[in-house]
């Protein structure tokens, strides 16, 4: 039987990661809540083991149910019907599946019937459903609502809504952007006013590109101020499904991921709960929505990036040519170890940020229990900062690596990649979304750029430098200080020229640098932990630093005059 948890080492592994007790320690408030509840644990390998249980449970699912219903989904969609989704049949038995095993709200505290994991095992619970199936993976992956109203809504709505997660299976949709505002979130038209008479918030407007916008509950970002253009008139409300308040208009006829139904909506006088205070929608809220979802993104894109590597490597040992298989050679081979390579590296950089972001997180809600002593306070801080530079990072790196896996794997199969035969041209096609949605590569790399301009990058690479590392690995420390220093180089040269559209211009440049170094760190300690990744950490840093000596000398041969011959 397909187990896609059991079936990948590299899963238990990030899983025992040192960080992880104290991780759980916070995140079961010492265990305190062992004894009261069914499924508390008493210590961190007893929660230990509930995690490898409930992911046991998930990866047979995904290699059993939802990577077998992958191709007919793909080739079924969903469809509109009296104005309403219907999902294809494979899609609806995955959810039954999921349900039934009450798998949705892990992340949830158990007073809301959740499963109180951390945010690690929820991430990784996300890539094995996206190797299985990159679509159904948005449409379980939006259960990151129920998150937002964890932390954003009053006690009464999370007593009303979050339970049913857990016990009924509810999906969930984050409606926010529209016709003529993409990523410019702050020009949203949708209008929210009170009404006095029925006590309640009505929406009217048109939402598109919304990712399950049928779904049972919706997080809606709305312009609640009147008079208002920009991101301070906008507030965010939860939607419950009703029939005839809220209409589908079409289903979007994507390229890829077509089991996951993006749909246009229209709002007619629709009910709706303000989640929160008034204004905030935006600024403070959709932020910390977006932010999980990138980090989703980077776990779907993991997801794909694992199974193009299986695909490909299969299929090179299988094909002949020439008398050989092709694997033999050495064109193919080394295309299947870059690829083996970059899935191990996005892999790390996606847990180390959840793991940040998980410590962070868990110091928040904590702050609403009981006053954080000072030392608690700055480590909350810390692991803000590293969560707030690190998952545009991760986002960034990891779709686009996807991408390029998929391109790869679908290159290995040669003519037969391109033909509806193989999962290889769904996971082509899949692939292209990560680095469009959630903000495209373009706006990670204006936020990741933050991290290069306060130094927060250098600064992480320089605590890396820090760690010891086992004798034979020294060679690849001293090979990421000298790429540290040419780094800092690449940085003042740009920043010596003084002018803001140079540095722009040079930032996904920069980004790419920092991102090399931090991620070889990663490896470099994977590999200091198991010899296993001894070779993906030379390889890597091997390969980044011949693309950081490429950026660099890029950098000291386009100054402004030359930045000039782009311009239209």
């Amino acid at each position: 039987m397909a187990n896609f948890f059991t079936d990948n080492k590299h899963l238990k592994f990030h899983l025992s990661h040192p960080l992880m007790n104290k991780i759980v320690d916070l995140k079961e408030r010492n265990y305190t809540e062992y004894g009261k509840y069914d499924d508390a644990p008493a210590d961190f390998e007893d929660a230990q083991d509930n995690f490898e249980k409930v992911l046991d449970i998930i990866g047979e699912i995904a290699g059993e149910t939802i990577a077998e219903n992958a191709e007919s989904v793909d080739t079924d969609g969903a469809k509109v019907v009296n104005d309403h989704v219907v999902y294809a049949k494979g899609t609806a038995e995955n959810i039954d599946k999921l349900s039934n095993a009450n798998l949705f709200g892990l992340s949830l505290p158990r007073k809301y019937e959740g499963l109180n994991f951390p945010i690690v095992p929820y991430v990784m619970s996300a890539e094995i459903i996206s190797r299985a199936d990159a679509g159904f993976a948005n449409i379980w992956g939006l259960q990151d609502c129920a998150e937002t109203i964890h932390e954003f809504a009053d006690e009464e709505m999370k007593e009303e809504v979050l339970p049913r997660f857990n016990r009924d299976g509810i999906t969930a949709a984050m409606d926010l952007t529209e016709p003529d505002s993409g990523s410019d979130l702050q020009s949203v038209q949708l209008k929210a006013h009170y009404d006095e008479s029925k006590k309640t918030w009505i929406l009217n407007g048109v939402k598109r590109f919304i990712t399950n916008g049928d779904a049972d509950v919706a997080l809606v970002l709305a312009r609640s101020e009147d008079g208002t253009k920009d991101g301070r008139g906008l507030s965010l409300f939860l939607y419950e499904k009703e029939s005839d308040k809220m209409i589908v208009r079409r289903v979007e006829n994507k390229l890829g991921i077509k089991g996951s139904p993006t749909t246009e909506l229209v709002f007619k006088d629709a009910p709706a709960k303000l989640i929160g205070n008034r204004k905030m929608g935006l600024i403070k809220y959709v932020m910390a929505l977006m932010n999980s979802a990138r980090l989703g993104v980077g776990a779907q894109s993991v997801g794909i990036a694992e199974a193009a590597y299986r695909e490909a490597i299969l299929y090179a040992n299988e094909r002949e040519q020439f008398g050989q298989a092709i694997i033999k050679f050495p064109a193919v081979y080394e295309m299947l170890t870059d690829m083996e390579v970059k899935t191990t590296a996005i892999r790390s950089l996606l847990y180390e940020t959840s793991r940040y972001v998980d410590i962070y997180k868990t110091y928040l809600f904590i702050s609403e229990e009981r006053k954080l002593e000072k030392a608690e306070r700055q480590e909350m801080k810390k692991y803000q900062r590293l969560a707030d530079i690190f998952t545009p990072l991760t986002k960034l790196f990891s779709s686009e690596f996807a991408n390029q896996i998929a391109y790869d794997a679908l290159q290995v199969h040669g003519g037969s990649g391109y033909m509806k035969d193989y999962p290889v041209e769904r996971l082509f096609r899949d692939a292209r979304i990560t680095n469009i949605y959630e903000g495209t590569s373009q706006l990670q790399v204006v936020a990741a750029i933050r991290g290069v301009s306060n130094g927060a990058f250098l600064k992480v690479m320089e605590e890396f430098s820090g760690q010891s590392v086992k004798p034979e690995m020294e060679y690849l420390h001293k090979t990421l200080s000298k790429m540290k220093d040419q780094y800092e180089k690449a940085v003042r040269k740009v920043r010596d020229f003084e002018d803001d559209e140079y540095w722009d211009f040079h930032a996904r440049r920069l980004v790419e640098m920092a991102g090399n170094i931090i991620i070889g760190y990663l490896l470099l300690y994977d590999a200091n932990r198991d010899s296993e990744y001894d070779k993906a950490a030379s390889l890597f840093i091997m390969k980044g630093r011949s693309e950081n000596i490429r950026h660099y000398s890029y950098i000291n041969n386009i100054g402004i005059r030359e930045m000039g011959d782009f311009k239209k």
